[in-house]
């Protein structure tokens, strides 16, 4: 298997580093550069790679509007050091989301899903997809998940819990566990505050999960899940709590 591919950065040392990177994959062929957005949607137009490299800070057009004006429909990974981003890159059915700085670990297990994915023949852009998470309003109601090498919509609604896990956010729901590049805040900026709270620093519960609040020796609540797990709240959460106890 040969794929074509297109870097898009607007830095010269950031297309540089990251052919450097896919130099040992001889089964990636480097067709194009460009260092805006004018320019990419050109060249992907024009070139028509099988896979894109797109940075999303960029100038003329951001990657997010890239998505939006191109014809053709590669396989994408977003490049970006801003992770406020994420979301949209998850939501746009990229295959992959690289955070700067990135090394060849990072880089490897990205290149593992777009090998799996062509491999299998699946399709690896939707663009409507793209189109409702383009267009969609600020709160999240749906969420792209990866699970056994396939990417699974997950409604908010079914969400039971989240956990930070490092530089990570682990996703509860249904008995499953989902592990996504995004973090906590940025998920509790995107989701229904009515239905969602955040009890700790590492943890926000879907309320509509919870089983029962019950405070220990130290006034703070134990938040019982419907699945059994227990968390202990913050203070601050637990004081928010006991003002909206009836």
């Amino acid at each position: 298997m040969k794929l074509t591919a297109v870097v898009v950065e607007d830095e010269t040392v950031a297309r540089r580093r990251l052919r450097e990177l896919l130099g040992p994959y001889d089964w990636i062929q480097i067709v194009g550069e460009a260092a805006d957005g004018r320019d990419a949607v050109k060249q992907i137009d024009e070139l028509e790679p099988d896979l894109v490299f797109l940075d999303i800070e960029l100038p003329e057009l951001d990657g997010l509007e890239v998505v939006r004006r191109i014809r053709h429909r590669p396989a994408l990974i977003f490049t970006t050091a801003y992770d406020e981003h994420a979301i949209s890159a998850f939501e746009l059915a990229a295959l992959d989301y690289l955070l700067k700085p990135f090394g060849k670990e990072r880089l490897a297990q990205a290149l593992d899903r777009v090998r799996t994915r062509f491999a299998e023949g699946g399709r690896v852009y939707d663009a409507e997809v793209a189109r409702e998470a383009l267009s969609a309003p600020q709160t999240l109601t749906r969420l792209l998940v990866r699970h056994a090498g396939k990417v699974i919509p997950l409604a908010v609604a079914e969400v039971e819990r989240l956990e930070a896990d490092g530089d990570y956010v682990t996703i509860h729901s249904k008995g499953r566990s989902y592990l996504v590049c995004l973090s906590l805040s940025e998920f509790e900026s995107r989701i229904d505050p009515q239905r969602f709270l955040r009890v700790h620093r590492s943890h926000i519960v879907n309320m509509d999960f919870v089983e029962s609040l019950s405070p220990d020796e130290n006034s703070q609540y134990r938040v019982q899940m419907r699945d059994g797990t227990v968390i202990t709240a913050s203070r601050t959460a637990s004081k928010r709590l006991r003002e909206q106890a009836l």
